[in-house]
C-alpha cells in the first residue's frame, strides 16, 4: 500500500477519535476507562508475540516501546478508576 493512503487513514482516524472522545460525558468515563484498559491489555499481548517473532531491531525496539506504552497505558487507568471510585466509598469518620 502507499504511503499517502496511510497517512489519510492514519490523519482521519486521529479526528475521528478526538471528535468522539470530546462528546463523550463525564459519567461514561469509568466505563470507557475500563474498555481502553482492556484494549491495552490486548495491545501488550499483541507486542510480546511481535517482539518475540521479531526479525529486525527495528520491529523489536518498536514493539518494546508498544509493550512500554500500553503497560503505562493500563496502570494510568486503574489508578485513575481506583481514585473515581474512591470518591464513591462512605466515609468511616461519619458515624
Amino acid at each position: 500500500m502507499d504511503l499517502l493512503p496511510l497517512i489519510i487513514i492514519f490523519a482521519l482516524s486521529l479526528f475521528i477519535g478526538y471528535e468522539v472522545i470530546t462528546k463523550v460525558p463525564s459519567t461514561l468515563h469509568t466505563p470507557l476507562m475500563s474498555g481502553s484498559n482492556a484494549i491495552s491489555g490486548i495491545v501488550i499481548v499483541g507486542a510480546i508475540i511481535i517482539a518475540s517473532n521479531a526479525n529486525g531491531i527495528i520491529a523489536l525496539i518498536l514493539s518494546v516501546v508498544a509493550i512500554v506504552l500500553a503497560t503505562i497505558n493500563v496502570i494510568g487507568g486503574f489508578m485513575v478508576t481506583d481514585r473515581m471510585l474512591a470518591m464513591f466509598k462512605r466515609s468511616k469518620n461519619k458515624d
